[in-house]
């Protein structure tokens, strides 16, 4: 926490994800940036013009709508889905002492989705290990007061837990819990 008061900066990259840590006038704040990838942009728009050709196919054939063009047309949206890009630009953690936390989310459109915690509400910081039958990622949650549910920090990308780490020692360290 003595970085916050120099307002220096610490950053790291790994993969597709860059993380950065600054600190000036109270404020922590870490931003994991994705980087933009022109291909999964170009699958993206494949993905949505195979969906648009196989419905005009599908409507504008003879024989009409049938059971065969209502299974391509679901394996389309399947395909498109897969193939969707999601334009996250950066996810940021906005640590305010006094206040409590703002998670970010930044669009490459130029939106910002903002949600904000007061500190009074946030009971501990977790570092969580998900497992699917795919995948294992870990994942940065808040446990709230009054909540059933955690609240996911990083919503649109799973950064590896090395760029988790200095996070959730800042967050528990800002709610004094270890």
């Amino acid at each position: 926490m003595g970085q916050e008061q120099k307002g220096e900066e610490a950053s790291s990259s790994s993969g597709i994800y860059t993380y950065k840590h600054r600190g000036d006038k109270g404020v922590d704040t870490h931003e994991i940036f994705v980087k933009k990838s022109r291909a999964r942009v170009l699958l993206s728009y494949a993905g949505v013009v195979l969906l648009l050709a196989i419905v005009c196919q599908s409507f504008l054939g003879k024989e009409g709508l049938c059971l065969g063009s209502v299974w391509s047309i679901t394996f389309g949206v399947l395909v498109t889905k897969c193939l969707q890009y999601k334009p996250v630009m950066k996810e940021s953690v906005v640590i305010m002492p006094s206040f409590g936390v703002q998670l970010e989310i930044h669009f490459w459109s130029g939106a910002v989705d903002r949600r904000f915690i007061p500190i009074g509400k946030i009971l501990k910081p977790l570092l969580n290990e998900c497992v699917t039958p795919v995948t294992c990622y870990w994942s940065l949650v808040l446990l709230l007061r009054d909540e059933e549910e955690l609240k996911l920090v990083f919503q649109k990308s799973r950064p590896p837990v090395k760029m988790l780490v200095p996070i959730w020692k800042a967050l528990c360290a800002f709610t004094n819990s270890e």
